[in-house]
């Protein structure tokens, strides 16, 4: 989707970017090859251009900071694709409080597998390890983890894209909470942490901190491993479904259209 993307262009909305689909403009490179016969609505040409020729030049070049900024939130899924082979699918837990130094996991998620970084332990290598992603996926994350991260770490800058699915899903019709979406779209968990919740995450570090109890820490391990895991899930549903609403409804809307026309014209004839 990304390289068919043109509401990135400063200037350029949805309805523009469905007209030049419509067009069969269905990539950078032949807006490019034939912006002087296009029309960008309030966008010169030769700007919506250069735009795109930067864009191609950013992403062959991997710079994702430029598609952060371009793209927004809203938008990011749209560089998912392109960018998931240096993505940190990342939850963190708490110990209830809303501090920085709250913080008592933080569970990443790539290509890689699964790490988690523990208060006490390793925590304090996070700083260094996520500054190796271009992008992050979270559930809610723009208004918890990283927030509370950035508390946490004084002085962390989080650059990458970040695909929020909170909103991302919302926009498919899958609402509530992680794990009641989890439900919906059919993941099921594991029988250790099946039907835990973000509190029950709270007691389990409490009992490990006071307790020393090897098997709270663990199934907290698990719980917050399976929060980061069941992201990726969850992305690659967000893109098809986004892709399918955004996209390709376009051309089956025009098909409908088309047909509705044919229909339209019938009927005259047979009235004549």
């Amino acid at each position: 989707m990304l390289t068919k993307s043109f509401i990135h262009i400063p200037g350029i909305g949805e309805t523009m970017e469905r007209s030049l689909w419509k067009q069969g403009v269905d990539s950078w490179q032949i807006a490019i090859d034939n912006y002087r016969d296009l029309s960008f609505g309030t966008v010169e040409p030769d700007i919506a251009r250069d735009f795109l020729m930067r864009s191609q030049e950013a992403l062959d070049r991997r710079e994702f900071q430029f598609f952060r900024q371009a793209l927004g939130l809203k938008e990011a899924w749209r560089a998912y694709p392109h960018f998931k082979d240096k993505c940190a699918f990342l939850d963190i837990e708490t110990d209830g409080g809303k501090g920085g130094n709250s913080v008592t996991t933080i569970g990443v998620h790539d290509v890689q597998g699964f790490r988690c970084y523990i208060r006490n332990q390793n925590l304090e290598s996070f700083r260094d390890a996520i500054s190796h992603y271009e992008m992050i996926v979270t559930f809610f994350g723009a208004s918890f983890d990283l927030p509370m991260l950035q508390k946490r770490f004084r002085g962390i800058h989080f650059d990458q894209i970040h695909l929020d699915l909170c909103p991302t899903l919302r926009r498919v019709g899958l609402t509530g909470g992680l794990k009641k979406i989890e439900k919906q779209v059919g993941i099921a968990r594991g029988e250790d942490t099946d039907g835990l919740t973000g509190y029950e995450a709270v007691l389990l570090w409490r009992r490990y901190e006071r307790n020393r109890d090897e098997r709270a820490l663990q199934t907290l391990i698990a719980y917050n491993r399976e929060d980061v895991v069941n992201l990726e899930t969850l992305a690659d549903l967000a893109y098809d479904r986004l892709t399918e609403m955004v996209y390709t409804s376009v051309f089956a809307e025009e098909g409908q259209e088309s047909s509705e026309e044919t229909a339209a014209n019938a009927s005259m004839v047979d009235a004549n």
